[in-house]
């Protein structure tokens, strides 16, 4: 008897294994923002072509839906439905928290709050997304999750140029994947005020216009708040005639005169359109960093001037339910307690006594610190730094409200540097989270504008860090962004290209220079001669390889990266199912890289040609080298604006350009291409027959 049960025992083995998922069958699933928890226990019958109806318990309403789930439709038998939701104001989790189990047949959710319904589903989204690339059915799985700041915010800034208005909404589409629930909107003149019309430019778009974005990122959890720069960084409206008599100083069109009531008559106004066209935002940011005053000589301190600004601004923002933000750097300056925050070396206990002999200067104020204002304690490099988190530490003592600001995006041309500055804002993300702060800000400065595409990764590193906290290293982070943003199969660090890229841009910025000079040329007499590296003499063989050994040897090694890059940027056009446009992007910024090394290269060749036939031919290649240019402009610009509004209106008035923005310093897209555009210029007055 014991054959015949030991084959009744084989064939059981074998049913029970055909019946149980198989490992072959579970797809890649990669999550972004990643879950607090994510337990993966097989394989579910459900594909994403199954999933057409949901039944919404008592209180649950159908958030607003990606392209994967949108054609979903509610239910009112349970038992027909794929996915079950429902809201539970009593779930264990913080405020948009929410579970999500997915069973062999069933989706269950539960949200703590209809955002947290809504975050839910987005993370269903994702998980439909991957299912479908790779064809497999969805997970046997159970998710608990939670942010672990209240408010993750980005930050767009509009001051130098206009996105096209499409590009906004999918912008929306894409912050809500990634649980972010905040904007604070730059604005400047890219609004048509009604109050103050001489404001708006003319590309500005209208009251209406924002507030239908507003009203669709609402619908996503998204609350848009303005930012509308006060007292200083005041140029896009002081640069007008009309305006000049409420400069502080008269030939410079930074800052107001905070003494004049004229100045709070036209920042009102412009306050007031810019909450007209954002009506679901909760802040109103005034800006007020970077500026000293004199109140037109009036012998107050600098201090002194901009809490009187500030006290008026955020009784404004009360009376109109907004609660104020303010840049605190100055204030801070002012006590002499501003550097200690950028440096690392400075030990604790130095950076108390620092603060012992100082914090005087601010208590002396202190009874005139707006008390309603948030105080926005920024710092995009070093937020780790004893002097930022005494600085922190200050304003909460007090009774003050303080939050974050750290940065995607600062002064670096074409394209961010130092992986996305992921270091500064994981470190900033964890202090936050520390102290239990409310929220962080992810400044994105348009000063000197890469491409809006290329802060994707920082934007998604924030969203992770604000929201499951600094729990998981920048690698797997990387490899789930490639994974997300592109396709599965780029998950894989032989795609990682983007930190390769980095080093030919730093390159860039200052190959064809005599310095660091780039954001300064358009202000020199001659830029040619004061800027730009000179050419080699034919007189003289070899003496500028000889000069230039150094660049040059970096210059070969960057002709190698660009190379590498152009082929992993190939490779992973051909293998993504997703955003090829913003590999595109990519794709240009490595090839005007590229272009600057075969220029220096070239020119290496003519300088150590040893006969005229070697010399004649290197002189025809060069003479092609502007015409090879013009064409590589053509193309970034066709590909740039696609998304982006690449000229300014021609009646639009450039103001002083105080910090040198280069993306303020001409109405078309020259500013890109200006020490490239001086180069071949060069080249054509020395080589041209």
């Amino acid at each position: 008897m014991k054959q015949p049960l030991l084959l009744v025992g084989v064939l059981i083995t074998l049913l029970l294994t055909a019946c149980q998922p198989s490992e072959e069958k579970l797809g890649d699933f990669a999550l972004l923002p990643f879950p607090q928890q994510f337990e993966i226990n097989g394989v579910s019958n459900l594909n994403a072509e199954d999933i057409k109806q949901c039944y919404l318990a008592a209180g649950a309403r159908l958030p607003t839906l990606g392209t994967l789930l949108e054609d979903i439709t509610p239910t009112e038998q349970a038992a027909e439905a794929q996915i079950i939701a429902k809201i539970d104001p009593d779930l264990a989790t913080k405020p948009e928290g929410y579970e999500l189990d997915i069973e062999a047949t069933q989706i269950e959710m539960t949200a703590k709050d209809q955002a947290g319904l809504l975050y839910a589903f987005m993370t269903l989204e994702q998980l439909l997304e991957d299912a479908t690339e790779q064809e497999v059915a969805l997970p046997i799985c159970t998710i608990k999750d939670e942010p672990a700041l209240a408010f993750r915010a980005i930050h767009i800034d509009v001051k130098h140029h206009l996105e096209q208005t499409d590009y906004y909404y999918q912008l929306m589409d894409e912050l809500a994947q990634w649980k972010i629930n905040g904007v604070i909107l730059e604005i400047e003149d890219k609004l048509q005020y009604q109050r103050q019309s001489k404001v708006g430019s003319a590309d500005a778009l209208s009251i209406a216009t924002w507030k239908e974005l507003s009203d669709y990122a609402k619908a996503r959890n998204i609350e848009i708040s303005p930012l509308v720069q006060g007292l200083g960084h005041a140029s896009f409206i002081l640069k007008h005639d009309e305006y000049e008599h409420l400069r502080d100083d008269p030939s410079s069109d930074w800052a107001f005169n905070p003494l004049l009531p004229e100045t709070y008559e036209v920042q009102f106004d412009l306050y007031r359109d810019a909450i007209e066209a954002t009506p679901h935002g909760k802040y109103l940011h005034v800006g007020g960093d970077e500026v000293h005053t004199t109140g037109g000589n009036s012998g107050k301190s600098a201090l002194e001037l901009q809490l009187i600004w500030l006290n008026k601004v955020c009784a404004f923002a009360a009376e109109q339910g907004r609660t104020p933000i303010f840049w605190d750097d100055m204030p801070l300056k002012e006590a002499g307690v501003y550097r200690s925050m950028f440096n690392r070396e400075i030990a604790a206990d130095s950076i108390d006594r620092l603060w012992a002999a100082n914090e005087g200067k601010l208590s002396a104020f202190l009874d005139q610190f707006p008390k309603n204002c948030i105080y926005m304690r920024w710092n995009y490099s070093s937020p780790e730094t004893a002097g930022n988190r005494k600085a922190m530490e200050w304003f909460t003592s007090n009774g003050l409200q303080v939050m974050g600001a750290t940065a995607g995006q600062t002064r670096w041309t074409l394209m961010p540097q130092q992986e996305s500055n992921m270091d500064a804002i994981r470190s900033f993300a964890d202090i936050s989270i520390e102290s239990n702060s409310d929220g962080l800000l992810l400044t994105l400065w348009d000063d000197d504008s890469p491409h809006f595409e290329l802060y994707k990764r920082g934007i998604a590193a924030f969203a992770e860090y604000t929201w499951k906290g600094v729990k998981r290293d920048k690698a797997a982070i990387k490899s789930d962004y490639r994974h997300r943003a592109f396709s599965s199969t780029l998950a894989d660090t032989s795609f990682a290209f983007i930190d390769e890229l980095e080093q030919p841009v730093a390159y860039w910025k200052n190959a064809f220079l005599q310095g660091n000079q780039r954001n300064f040329l358009q202000s020199m007499n001659d830029p040619i001669s004061e800027a730009l590296m000179e050419l080699p003499n034919e007189n003289q063989p070899g003496e500028w390889t000889e000069k230039y050994a150094d660049r040059l040897a970096t210059t070969a090694e960057i002709a190698a990266i660009c190379g590498e890059v152009t082929q992993k940027i190939t490779q992973a056009k051909a293998q993504a199912i997703r955003n090829t446009y913003r590999l595109e992007v990519y794709e240009q910024v490595n090839q005007m890289t590229a272009f600057t090394a075969k220029v220096l290269l070239t020119l290496q060749e003519y300088d150590n040609a040893t006969t005229e036939v070697q010399r004649s031919a290197l002189q025809q290649r060069i003479q092609q080298l502007p015409d090879e240019f013009q064409q590589l402009r053509t193309d970034f610009e066709q590909v740039y604006s696609q998304t982006r509004k690449l000229y300014k209106p021609e009646n639009y008035i450039l103001d002083q350009d105080h910090h040198v923005h280069l993306a303020n310093q001409s109405r078309n897209f020259d500013w890109q291409f200006y020490a490239e555009q001086l180069m071949m210029e060069q080249l054509n007055l020395r080589f041209s027959e």
